[in-house]
């Protein structure tokens, strides 16, 4: 609503103009979460309490740990709609809604939510920890996934260049000697068409330049603010010019829908395209179906190939996340604080992404559509600490699978569409190292008829060893930190 509101009423009060940065909108989305859920939480417990729906704890299996959570029973559950409540009134508030990948985060928080409400329901209904069958739990999370894989395949997302960085150049010196060559041509073809647009300061210094076998730094960073300029103009492209020349299928697209009806980003990338084609064997073009393929951290545009297995891909990817936070939520506000520190990392993930300069800097993908989720993250966040408020031990609230399928679904779904879902291992750590104690469990005693753990996840394990709930909470939000840390650390690696 503010952005929009901006919008109409800057040309009268030019400071609203700071409601269009997302930046801003971000502090004001997360600001306004943690205050709605601080303000609406008791009232939502008390709501929650006189409804009587409140946690089951089973005595089955591990008697030591009924006797350490035995205190629990009766507190009420289904917190997450709390956390989903103050998101969507903070999103309402600050988001632009004219964004595609904003728009796809909400859907499926939202719909993972659903799922884990109706397992809740079912729970409290039979006054049993037995809810939706693992089957039909499965296939909400399934359905979820193919939703949002089958999109992001068949209505790509652009998630490539609008700049031009140093990398993008093949050769400097082939460049700079065409460039020296077309500044004596007509504007008739291409590549002169772009050399004749350049600020007339760079072509003068270009047509200065010394044949040379390397072009220094200080030349480079020159050419390429001409070439930044170049790029952000409305009149590069010119059918005559580009008659005879091939363009590839997404720049014939954005022709399609009208050269002076694109937006400024849009105008960008085609004008990126553009260049390709001008310079084909020295502009490194940005690599076909980027959006079927799946960058590998720490190397520099190592991209796996999926085609349309990516579909499956986004599946497991998004099942994992809500599997591994759902498995974390154990104890009071453990779930929610590591949640808090992953969407936090993926917070700054989108901003960087989003950002032509940063992501060419980093070598990552570029992603303009990804700036929404910094506001998308920032409202998460902001409502995760308001409901770490009445979560912490002892918890006046548990999120119950409402909540922990939804920020699993919010966690994994920005992992997708800032395209750094391999990274999500480490941004996720803790749940992966979570849901992989559960395995190791269940093979060992199946293969061996041992157990390897006290019990699994593997938080029960060191709360059966003796460590106090908040002590095991704590040491586990440092885990899930240093992953963070790690992960963030690993954007560098390249």
């Amino acid at each position: 609503m503010f952005y929009y509101l901006a919008q109409l009423l800057r040309p009268e009060f030019g400071f609203l103009n700071a409601f269009t940065y997302h930046t801003v909108r971000a502090g004001g989305a997360a600001l306004t979460a943690f205050a709605i859920s601080l303000l609406i939480g008791p009232a939502v417990i008390r709501a929650l309490r006189a409804l009587k729906i409140g946690q089951y704890i089973r005595k089955e299996h591990v008697a030591d740990l009924h006797a350490l959570h035995k205190g629990k029973a009766g507190t009420p559950t289904m917190g997450g709609a709390l956390i989903i409540l103050s998101t969507l009134v903070a999103l309402l508030l600050w988001g632009r809604f004219s964004n595609r990948l904003l728009l796809i985060a909400m859907g499926a928080t939202c719909l993972l939510g659903a799922v884990g409400f109706l397992d809740d329901y079912i729970k409290l209904r039979r006054k049993h920890n037995a809810g939706l069958s693992a089957k039909a739990k499965f296939a909400g999370q399934i359905l979820s996934g193919l939703l949002i894989g089958v999109y992001l395949v068949y209505s790509p997302i652009t998630y490539s260049a609008t700049d031009i960085g140093s990398h993008d150049v093949r050769s400097w010196p082939d460049f700079v000697a065409a460039l020296k060559q077309q500044t004596q041509n007509s504007p008739a073809t291409p590549s002169a068409r772009f050399t004749h647009l350049l600020p007339e300061g760079v072509v003068e210094f270009i047509t200065d330049m010394p044949a040379t076998e390397t072009v220094d730094s200080d030349s480079r960073i020159r050419i390429l603010d001409g070439f930044e300029r170049v790029l952000a103009r409305t009149d590069v492209y010119d059918a005559r010019v580009w008659e005879n020349t091939p363009l590839t299928p997404e720049a014939q697209s954005l022709l399609k829908s009208g050269y002076e009806t694109l937006s400024p980003m849009e105008s960008r990338r085609l004008n990126r395209l553009l260049l390709e084609s001008a310079f084909p064997e020295i502009i490194e073009a940005t690599p076909a179906d980027i959006h079927t393929k799946v960058e590998v951290p720490g190397l520099r545009m190592v991209l796996i190939p999926f085609g349309l297995f990516y579909v499956a891909f986004v599946i497991v990817l998004l099942v994992s996340a809500t599997n591994g936070v759902n498995l974390t939520d154990g104890l009071d506000g453990l779930a929610t604080g590591a949640s808090i520190v992953s969407l936090l990392a993926y917070t700054g993930i989108a901003y960087v992404v989003s950002r032509a300069d940063w992501s060419s800097y980093l070598f990552l993908i570029h992603v303009p559509e990804a700036s929404e989720l910094t506001v998308f993250g920032a409202a998460m966040v902001g409502a995760g600490l308001g409901f770490l408020w009445f979560n912490s031990h002892p918890a006046e609230v548990f999120m119950g699978d409402t909540g922990s399928l939804a920020l699993g679904g919010a966690i994994g779904t920005m992992a997708i569409l800032t395209k750094q879902e391999l990274l999500l291992i480490v941004v996720g750590g803790l749940f992966v190292v979570e849901t992989a104690s559960v395995l190791i469990q269940v093979a060992s005693f199946k293969l061996r008829g041992k157990r390897v753990f006290r019990m699994a996840p593997l938080h029960h394990h060191f709360e059966l060893a003796g460590w106090s709930e908040s002590k095991v909470t704590i040491r586990f939000w440092i885990m899930a930190l240093v992953f963070a840390l790690m992960s963030l650390a690993a954007l560098k690696l390249r």
